[in-house]
C-alpha cells in the first residue's frame, strides 16, 4: 500500500484539498472492490505548531508530522487567494519536514499555489515547474532557480510533480494515478470525473495584462504609444522615434522593465486583442487579424498558437458567446 501524505497548509484551499481526497478515495473503492485492498494509505498531515486542525473529511483524524516517519508521496494543495509571502511565512515549519520526507524517497507534488511552498523547500530548484496563469511571474521572481514553464499543464521532473491552476489539478492526479497504478486506473477516474485526459497546455485561460510595476518613464511611454496604436502595425522604430534612447539601449531598458522585448510586447498586446475579439465573434478570422493588426494570415495563425495554445478557430469554438 502506498503511504499518501496530504498537508492541511495554513490557509489552503478546501477545494484543493476536497479534490485530492475525492479522487484517491474513488481509486481506493476501486481497488477495494477489485482485489479486496484499498490502494493507498492516505494521511492528513497537520501544520507542526497547530495541535488542533479543523477536519476535511471526517474519515481522517489529520497527523502530526512527529507521527509520519515516511511517504511514498507527499501532496501540497493549492492556497487560498490573498498574501502568498505571508502564507508562506506561515508554513516554514512545513519545509524541513517535506525536505526530509524527500531525502527518504518520497516524491513531492504541488497543486496550482502550492508550487509556492514546494518552491520553499529547495526541491525546484533546477526543476521544472509550473502554478496558475497568474501567479507564474511572480514564482519566477521570488524563485528563480525554479524553472517556470508557464504554458504546461503538470511538470514531472525527477520525482517532483506540480500543476497549473484549478482543474489542472486534475490532471496532475490522473498523471499520478497512472505512474503509480497503471492507465486503466487513470482512464476510469478520469471517466468518473468527466475529466477530458492528456490536455498538455494551460496557456489558452491566460489573460496577459501589460507590466507597468516599473519606475522607467521612457519604456513608460512606449508602452502607452505601443498599447494606442498596435491596430496600426506600428514598428519599435516608430515607436522611439523621438525619444532620447538609441534602440539597443532602448530594448535592454524595455525588457528590463517588463520583462519581454518590445517587440514581444506588441505581439501579445495584439494577440490579447485578438483573443477579445474572437470572443466577441464580432467578425471573421480574416477581420479579427486586421483588427489586431496583422496582414499576413499564416504568420498570425502560428503566433497565435504559439502564444495561447490553440488556433484562431479553435480559440473561437471554445470561448464564443
Amino acid at each position: 500500500m502506498k503511504k499518501l501524505s496530504i498537508l492541511l497548509t495554513r490557509h489552503y484551499r478546501p477545494i484543493s484539498i476536497a479534490a485530492l481526497l475525492d479522487v484517491f478515495q474513488t481509486v481506493n473503492n476501486y481497488y477495494l472492490e477489485n482485489t479486496g485492498l484499498p490502494y493507498f494509505d492516505i494521511r492528513l498531515i497537520r501544520h507542526p505548531e497547530d495541535e488542533t486542525v479543523a477536519y476535511p473529511d471526517e474519515h481522517y483524524q489529520p497527523l502530526s508530522h512527529e507521527e509520519v516517519t515516511a511517504s511514498d508521496l507527499v501532496l501540497i494543495p493549492a492556497f487560498r487567494p490573498g498574501n502568498i509571502p505571508d502564507y508562506l511565512r506561515e508554513n516554514t515549519a512545513f519545509v524541513p519536514w517535506v525536505r526530509q520526507q524527500a531525502g527518504k524517497g518520497a516524491e513531492v507534488a504541488s497543486f496550482c499555489t502550492g508550487a509556492f511552498l514546494l518552491a520553499a523547500t529547495g526541491l525546484l530548484n533546477n526543476r521544472r515547474a509550473t502554478t496558475h496563469v497568474t501567479a507564474v511571474e511572480a514564482l519566477s521572481r521570488h524563485f528563480p532557480e525554479v524553472i517556470v514553464d508557464a504554458d504546461v499543464v503538470v511538470t514531472d521532473d525527477r520525482g517532483v510533480y506540480t500543476s497549473g491552476g484549478a482543474t489542472s489539478t486534475f490532471h496532475l492526479l490522473l498523471h499520478i494515478l497512472e505512474k503509480y497504478c497503471n492507465r486503466t486506473t487513470a482512464i476510469f477516474t478520469a471517466k468518473v470525473f468527466a475529466i477530458d485526459m492528456d490536455r498538455a497546455q494551460q496557456s489558452y485561460f491566460a489573460n496577459w495584462s501589460p507590466s507597468r510595476a516599473h519606475n522607467d518613464e521612457l519604456v513608460t511611454a512606449a508602452q502607452q504609444r505601443m498599447e494606442e496604436r498596435f491596430q496600426d502595425r506600428v514598428t519599435v522604430e516608430e515607436v522611439i522615434h523621438d525619444l532620447p534612447v538609441s534602440r539597443r539601449n532602448f530594448i535592454r531598458r524595455f525588457k528590463s522593465a517588463t520583462g519581454v522585448t518590445p517587440i514581444e510586447y506588441l505581439q501579445r498586446i495584439r494577440i490579447e486583442a485578438a483573443k477579445k475579439l474572437l470572443e466577441e465573434k464580432q467578425d471573421n478570422i480574416t477581420g479579427v487579424m486586421i483588427q489586431a493588426g496583422y496582414e499576413d494570415a499564416k504568420a498570425f495563425r502560428q503566433l497565435f498558437r504559439k502564444i495561447v495554445g490553440l488556433s484562431p478557430k479553435e480559440y473561437r469554438e471554445k470561448y464564443a458567446g
